[in-house]
């Protein structure tokens, strides 16, 4: 169902929320808690490897308008294990005036692992969006995460030719930043990436120099707008593209190859992807 695109400035939107609570046990990881308020919600978790709790977040109203404010917040008690992603992409569709917020939190406690692994985020034309997403870590724990933005409707022929998309990344190492990011883009202007419409983030943590060798050699098929570095740890995976096959199957490969090495464990797609 698509949500109706707003033109009206008094309309004040969805207030929703979710809080998730991960804990261990010595049979698998459970999901302790789930609590949410308006549209935002959870399928029952899925265990295709045993301990590892795969979940799949709902958003009902299929995308996020201007007015809407969407918090969520997730928690990893220690050892836990937790893969979370959807069924389908996140949209921001065009607003007139209000500006729809996105806020997700996550907090790992000692050797907690999150797999933080959504599908793609559209922002419309005519859209006023703001998306932050923070991860709060422990030395102890391990985060393989991506995001992957797409301007526009490349597809239909259509750029993200007005409006304002506001992007802020957050990962903090015991209330130390490891990295802070802010990407700003309006009026049209995509000169910031290059005018490509495609736009993906990739971090792993923690992560050594051959990780770092190994990913630039899977760069390879995006050219010269792909890179990796390596910060105190934290893997930084960053590609632009025209392609979103491409983006797709570059960060899967990257994610394929490196969760063995941060997690001990073969990769185990969500099957959610294949349908």
């Amino acid at each position: 169902m698509l949500a109706t695109q707003v033109t009206d400035n008094s309309y004040k939107g969805w207030q929703a929320s979710l809080a998730l609570q991960f804990c261990h046990t010595p049979e698998k990881t459970l999901l302790h808690s789930a609590h949410h308020v308006g549209p935002l919600t959870v399928q029952r978790p899925f265990y295709p490897e045993d301990e590892t709790c795969h979940l799949y977040l709902l958003h009902p109203p299929g995308g996020i308008v201007g007015g809407d404010s969407l918090e969520i917040s997730v928690r990893l008690d220690a050892k836990s294990h937790a893969l979370i992603t959807m069924p389908g992409a996140s949209k921001f569709y065009r607003s007139s005036g209000p500006r729809a917020r996105l806020n997700q939190h996550f907090y790992l406690d000692d050797e907690a692992i999150l797999e933080w692994l959504p599908q793609d985020t559209i922002v419309f034309p005519g859209a006023n969006a703001a998306l932050r997403s923070v991860f709060h870590l422990q030395p102890s724990s391990t985060l393989l995460a991506w995001e992957l933005y797409c301007l526009g409707r490349p597809v239909m022929g259509e750029t993200f030719s007005h409006g304002t998309f506001e992007s802020r990344l957050e990962i903090w190492l015991e209330d130390e930043p490891l990295l802070i990011e802010r990407q700003h883009l309006s009026n049209g202007d995509l000169t910031p990436v290059a005018e490509h419409p495609w736009v993906g983030t990739l971090l792993f943590y923690p992560a050594t120099e051959n990780h770092l060798d190994a990913v630039r050699e899977q760069l390879d098929p995006l050219g010269h707008y792909a890179g990796a570095t390596l910060t105190e740890g934290l893997l930084s995976v960053r590609f632009l593209s025209h392609d979103n096959l491409i983006c797709q199957r570059v960060m899967r490969e990257i994610w394929q190859s490196l969760r063995p090495l941060l997690t001990t464990k073969p990769a185990c797609s969500p099957r959610i992807w294949q349908t």
